[in-house]
């Protein structure tokens, strides 16, 4: 017999859920409480329900690879491809860690070919390699016309056949103009290469595609993801209709293009943006009139995020990729790439790689990722936000089109003006806590220092966007800070904590968090009975901050005379309060105190300001790499 599970519960409507939700919230906002503003301002509810997808059919009607394939392209099993990016320039050291990769699992290949310019070059990358069965992309070439006739010179000397060969090159003109502001040579120039490289390589390889959408690019400059999918939408139709002006078939352009997305901590969000991205890039491909509907696929090629990576508790980062990692797999892309955790500020290496790989290799072969395609169908909550942006990224695409296209917005700083109002609520956000970057803004690792760890040299600096990552400017804080304590010691940040118990506990934690957050040394003593008790300790930990940590009743009382006793001693020292006692601030102002901690402060503006009156100067830039 089959009995249906918990049919003695009689089903509640949403009306009797908001009732009980109404009653428990005791007079509090509901949107400020439970719903919540996304980065792309869309208004996600606290729950949903089934009623929820009862307008969208066309994300729920749909089997896996099926058009418009919200659900992804594969019928069998979820088998996502592992890709090992390769940073190595040297193409015969790029060739040992590509063989080592490819034995410990890789599937895909992500090469760095600045430094191939010979056939000798393409030789010495790919020897060893069986092009059979593993994929190659290529990135940062100097001429991808170039290294498509070294390619395919290579190839024909093998014994490999043309139809196996797969991967992509980084070919994307559009992405060169929005770093850099114009095109490398001509718009028409930089597009008309692709005619080139189709000449050369197009059929003799036919599953390789040359031009990569880069939507990870205008991530890691700081794009929404409403952005990043639009504009790359609006970025491939530029591709698709100078392709198809020029005497190409739309199902041939359609095969050679791939797009690249980066992958946040964003766990549900990025889930329904692969989903959304599929939607789209069918719906688009579809007014093109392929011959078949198949030809609407896109293969997404999903990459960690770089711009919510850090240089300090850089193993947080380990953490960052394996929700990264599952979003990706769950979202469906064809394949992940996930970066090497230290990337930050030094090489990898084979430790790091060896993490990045087996990050993957366990979500697949031991947490069984790779079996179930698609396992967000049907979720209420995950189809509603892949209607969101999937409807907020199409109508920025048709924005952009309706103002000439995606050229001419970045031709005229639109596009970088838009991502940098983005950037700009991000890093408040950061700087005032309101968005945790674990280790950096939040509970960081006091006696950690990273100075000495840091090979890569300063960040280049582009014309138009500017890739960054969240944690660079607390990053810059802490190195100066570092950079000072080689020859004058760390500042002393002293905890004086007196009275009510769980204040001076709480508040004392505060403030180590805070400050630990530029690195200043904490000195975190015993509780105090005395006010002089505490000064004395302070004075001989030589501190440069005293912080008082108490209970704002308590303030009135202990905080003027440990001021005066404070300033008495040294006016250098700066007198703290931890919280906001907003009655008596004036009162404890004019007794000594400079300034006072909680949680409303900026932490970055505040952090800077402590900086430059510790004489700490900035000088060392993080990077970006």
């Amino acid at each position: 017999m089959i009995e249906r599970l918990f049919s003695e519960f009689e089903p509640i409507s949403t009306s009797q859920w908001e009732a009980e939700i109404v009653k428990d919230l005791k007079g509090a906002d509901y949107d400020k409480k439970l719903r919540w503003k996304t980065d792309e301002n869309l208004i996600v509810n606290p729950y949903y329900r089934a009623e929820n997808t009862e307008d969208l059919g066309y994300l729920t009607d749909n089997m896996p690879n099926e058009y418009p394939f919200v659900r992804g392209s594969q019928t069998l099993a979820n088998d996502w491809k592992i890709v090992q990016t390769i940073r190595e320039k040297d193409p015969k050291q790029a060739n040992k860690i590509a063989v080592d990769s490819i034995a410990k699992g890789a599937n895909i290949l992500a090469f760095n070919a600045s430094e191939v310019a010979t056939a000798a070059d393409m030789a010495a990358l790919l020897v060893n390699i069986d092009l059979d069965n593993t994929g190659i992309r290529f990135s940062n070439a100097k001429s991808y016309v170039d290294l498509a006739k070294l390619l395919l010179d290579f190839v024909e000397t093998t014994t490999f056949n043309k139809n196996n060969i797969t991967g992509a090159f980084d070919f994307d003109p559009i992405s060169y103009l929005l770093l850099h502001n114009k095109f490398g040579k001509s718009q028409q120039e930089d597009l008309a290469e692709m005619l080139k490289i189709q000449e050369i390589i197009g059929e003799k390889l036919p599953h390789f595609q040359y031009i990569t959408v880069n939507g990870g690019l205008l991530h890691n400059c700081g794009a929404t993801i409403g952005q990043e999918l639009g504009y790359s939408l609006a970025t491939a139709n530029e591709y698709l209709a100078f392709a198809t002006d020029n005497g190409m078939a739309i199902d041939q352009i359609l095969s050679k293009i791939n797009v690249e997305f980066a992958i946040s901590s964003n766990y549900f969000m990025e889930i329904a943006k692969l989903r959304a991205a599929r939607l789209l890039w069918a719906t688009l491909a579809n007014a093109y009139n392929p011959t078949e509907k198949d030809n609407t696929k896109v293969n997404i090629f999903s990459k960690s995020s770089l711009w919510n990576k850090t240089i300090y508790d850089p193993y947080v980062n380990m953490l960052r990729l394996t929700t990264e990692g599952m979003s990706a797999a769950i979202g469906g892309a064809d394949s992940i790439d996930l970066e090497a955790f230290d990337i930050p500020y030094k090489d990898s290496d084979n430790f790091s790689r060896r993490i990045a790989r087996n990050t993957q290799i366990l979500l697949k072969e031991e947490a069984y990722f790779g079996k179930i395609i698609d396992p967000g169908a049907g979720s209420y909550y995950i189809e509603n936000l892949t209607d969101l942006l999937a409807e907020q990224a199409w109508n920025l695409f048709k924005e952009v089109e309706n103002q000439g296209g995606i050229i001419n917005l970045a031709l005229s700083g639109s596009v970088k003006e838009a991502i940098a109002e983005t950037c700009k609520k991000r890093d408040m956000d950061i700087a005032t806590r309101k968005r945790v970057i674990l280790g950096t803004n939040q509970y960081p690792n006091t006696n950690e220092t990273m100075l000495d760890k840091i090979t890569h040299e300063q960040t280049r600096i582009y014309e138009g966007l500017q890739p960054y990552r969240g944690a660079m400017a607390f990053e810059q804080l802490r190195l100066d800070t570092e950079k000072r304590a080689k020859t004058q010691g760390f500042p002393k940040v002293f905890l004086l904590k007196i009275g009510n118990v769980a204040m001076r506990q709480a508040r004392g934690g505060f403030i180590t968090n805070f400050f630990g957050c530029a690195g200043y040394q904490i000195i975190d003593g015993q509780a105090y009975s005395s006010e002089k008790e505490g000064v004395d300790a302070a004075i001989v930990a030589q501190a440069n901050i005293v912080a008082i940590c108490s209970s704002d009743e308590e303030y009135a009382t202990f905080v003027p005379v440990i001021a005066q006793k404070l300033k008495a001693h040294s006016k250098d020292i700066q007198c703290v309060v931890a919280g906001n006692p907003t009655e008596i601030i004036e009162i404890l102002k004019s007794a000594g105190v400079d300034d006072f901690i909680h949680v409303r402060s900026n932490l970055l503006e505040t952090l800077r300001r402590y900086n430059a009156l510790l004489g700490i100067n900035s000088s060392v830039s993080p990077t970006v790499n």
